[in-house]
């Protein structure tokens, strides 16, 4: 209770700045003008807002000045010394019960932003504070055009500072999360933080200086045909950095996943605004410019759900029907019982008579696409046929031939074979 006693002459005050920042942008030409009138005698300035409400107050206790008294001083140090207090209870107390509410969240970014959000509401409070302060005093129209200047910069600032603290720690949050879940736009998110807040910074400076009274469209329509030569002269860059954006939002593919960007192939290792590089299977660096990205074909092999085992085996020609069929079944049964096998689609067929094997295809996916673990289940299925066909009494076919030969030139080798066996020698 007494606390809010204590705040209720600074937040008085606080509102009543507010109000007279807005009225008193409508007064200033009419406060700061000198017009000659008959004898060539200044005109008297009119008073503003807070400038009459001292003087009225002032008035009720008998104390009246054109110029400024020790009673305005005090007010204004009494002004400065209030909002100094008030910008101690803010950033102290009431922030730090806020902090103690967001700490109860789920999220992070109301944490971060309170954070963000304390430095920039102290300083808006000193400002309001020291431009009310000097509006209690009367100011020559020299003094008074200053101080025009100063209050709309010095607002300019502290307006700025407030929503580029409160871009970059949102920005700063969604990177990191990107970053957490492994997404392409985790890369861009600094260059989008910088080229955010530049844009924000741009934007207040031109507000800022129109109501400072320059000429900010004359200064647009230079910039305008500066920024096409420039665009014009880096074409190339613009391009890449437009194919990097491109990449982001499409994310066809992340850092450490193995792609093949039109005849490269490789794991990726940084995605850049300027290009993409990749690591290739021999271990060489490849830097792919941006623009050829977004314009080839990404076949991304770290995104396969299976990956396809397809493979031939062939056994003799001596093989009977029967032992086909059973070492068929065999096979089956065998793909159909293990776990790392994805079992929506399986085929083993005798599918050929070969030059020198009867040939038996076998097409199944493994679970994990992971390459690593898919040559460790080929091997464990390959040990796995090798068993099968030895139950089966069959054997591998290899490249073989038979050779026939007949007439004059068999019967001598017949029989030179059938004297050297019946040699006593032998």
């Amino acid at each position: 209770m007494r606390l809010s006693r204590l705040l209720r002459l600074p937040l008085l005050l606080l509102s009543l700045a507010v109000g007279v920042h807005a009225q008193s942008a409508n007064t200033d030409l009419s406060t700061q003008a000198v017009a000659a009138v008959g004898s060539g005698a200044a005109e008297p300035r009119t008073p503003d807002f807070v400038e009459y409400l001292v003087d009225l107050v002032l008035g009720l206790f008998g104390v009246e000045s054109a110029g400024n008294t020790w009673q305005h001083w005090s007010i204004a140090a009494l002004i400065t010394v209030l909002f100094y207090v008030l910008r101690k209870v803010v950033a102290r107390a009431i922030f730090a019960v806020i902090k103690r509410v967001t700490a109860r969240t789920k999220t992070t970014l109301d944490d971060e932003l309170i954070a963000a959000w304390q430095k920039s509401v102290s300083a808006a409070i000193a400002v309001i504070g020291a431009i009310i302060a000097i509006k209690v005093l009367k100011l020559t129209p020299e003094a008074e055009e200053a101080f025009h200047y100063f209050r709309t910069i010095a607002l300019s600032v502290v307006t700025l500072w407030f929503f580029i603290s409160t871009i970059a720690c949102v920005l700063d949050h969604l990177h990191l999360s990107a970053k957490a879940k492994g997404t392409a736009v985790a890369a861009f998110m600094p260059w989008i933080k910088k080229t955010v807040i530049a844009l924000i910074l741009i934007f207040g400076v031109l507000i800022a200086a129109q109501s400072l009274g320059a000429d900010v469209r004359a200064f647009l329509a230079g910039l305008g045909i500066g920024g096409l030569a420039f665009a014009l002269a880096a074409q190339d860059t613009l391009a890449n950095v437009f194919g990097s954006v491109v990449v982001a939002v499409d994310q066809p593919f992340r850092t450490g996943e193995f792609v093949q960007i039109g005849q490269h192939m490789g794991t990726v290792e940084d995605i850049g605004l300027r290009s993409t590089k990749l690591r290739t299977p021999q271990r060489t660096l490849i830097a792919i410019p941006n623009k050829t990205v977004a314009a080839e074909a990404i076949n991304n092999f770290g995104r396969m759900p299976q990956r396809r085992v397809d493979q031939t085996i062939g056994v003799t020609y001596s093989s009977k029907p029967e032992q086909i069929e059973g070492l068929l079944e065999d096979i089956r049964a065998l793909l159909k019982s293990e776990p790392l096998i994805h079992q929506d689609f399986l085929a083993v067929n005798f599918v050929n008579y070969g030059a020198y094997s009867l040939d038996i295809q076998i097409i199944y996916f493994a679970a994990d696409p992971d390459m690593r673990k898919t040559f460790a289940l080929r091997e464990k299925i390959n040990l796995a046929l090798m068993r099968l066909v030895a139950a089966r009494g069959l054997s591998f076919a290899f490249p073989t031939q038979t050779i026939e030969f007949s007439g004059a030139v068999a019967e001598r080798m017949a029989a030179a074979r059938k004297a050297a066996a019946d040699s006593p020698a032998s």
